[in-house]
């Protein structure tokens, strides 16, 4: 895959879709992938905690999956909120899990609300698929955000997905820039590496101990860190 990543201008109210594709970086369960950048001596999650401001550079740097969250509910001052989200499977169509929060599902229009927003919610979700998930190998994930009256340059996500202790895949997708009071709408194309049977089996086996952390930049500085676990013994 090539090491350059699209950029997209996010569109205001009823904006087109943008597709982001991921990069794919170490772990075993991946193929090799160039570096998007030399990375520092790996830091630990209390290293990472004592910093000003938390980088791109030092999340990558990780070697487990976060205990605690690396930034505050409050640093998330472009009043970014995710509002819809869906996971569907590009070579059937077959929508997997879709969400969305009862009060956007309300509104037909979207209003700018410079006012605080609730950022306290919603920092974690745990998920529940069937063993089939595990094999497949293309996914869309449609998001859907608000942006509050703050412009946002450069925003970027890095999610890191993990067994236990072991890095099965990293994404990493870059959003572009965002305008005030704007919905935006983007799919995020997760390319899947294949799993052992073995692998599999462990992780069916044992529900939630797949975990990941997803980190949001704005000009490389973390203001949004959200989390999320895995079962894949559904329907058994």
């Amino acid at each position: 895959m090539s090491g350059s990543k699209p950029r997209v201008a996010a569109a205001g109210p009823g904006g087109a879709l943008s597709r982001l594709r991921g990069q794919r970086s170490s772990g075993a369960a991946n193929a090799a992938a160039p570096p998007r950048a030399a990375l520092p001596p790996p830091r630990t999650e209390a290293e990472l905690l004592a910093l000003e401001a938390v980088r791109p550079e030092h999340v990558l740097g990780l070697g487990r999956v976060t205990e605690h969250y690396l930034c505050r509910p409050e640093d998330n001052i472009y009043n970014i909120d995710f509002t819809k989200f869906k996971i569907r499977d590009l070579e059937t169509g077959t929508v997997l899990f879709e969400i969305a929060k009862p009060s956007i599902l309300e509104q037909e229009d979207y209003e700018c609300d410079l006012g605080e927003v609730d950022s306290s919610a919603g920092r974690f979700v745990r998920y529940q698929f069937t063993p089939a998930f595990l094999r497949l190998r293309t996914v869309g994930a449609t998001v859907e955000f608000t942006v509050g009256d703050k412009p946002v340059s450069n925003f970027r996500m890095i999610e890191r997905h993990y067994f236990r202790d072991r890095l099965l895949k990293n994404f990493d997708f870059d959003f572009g820039f965002c305008i005030p009071c704007s919905r935006n709408t983007c799919e995020h194309i997760y390319e899947f590496p294949q799993l052992s049977e073995d692998l599999i089996r462990l992780m069916v086996e044992n529900p939630y101990e797949t975990r990941s952390d997803s980190f949001y930049f704005v000009d490389n500085k973390l203001i949004m860190h959200n989390k999320a676990d895995y079962a894949y013994n559904g329907g058994q």
